[in-house]
């Protein structure tokens, strides 16, 4: 095993930013050692964002779901989110 480096402390996250973008996290942290963890309890961060679709689109989304009895805007991320981890895999 090699010797790992203090990491230092720092006064912001700002400032531990900065120092993890020009630093070697092996240097600093055994990752052989690491565990996967999850944080049941967090909220994903949302973020609104302004999408231009034609309208003959939007009227079919809002069809679709109509017809399934949810928001147009929750069936859209959840097709989003279909296709993200299909392409993903």
């Amino acid at each position: 095993m090699k010797n790992l480096k203090t990491i230092p402390k720092f006064k912001s996250e700002k400032e531990e930013r900065q120092f993890w973008l020009t630093h070697d996290s092996t240097e600093y942290v055994d990752w052989s050692k690491a565990k996967r963890v999850v944080f049941p309890n967090l909220k994903p961060t949302y973020k609104s964002i302004s999408l231009r679709l034609p309208s003959y689109m939007l009227d079919e989304i809002k069809l679709l779901a109509n017809k399934k009895d949810v928001p147009y805007q929750s069936l859209m991320k959840v097709f989003l989110a279909e296709k993200v981890k299909e392409e993903l895999a």
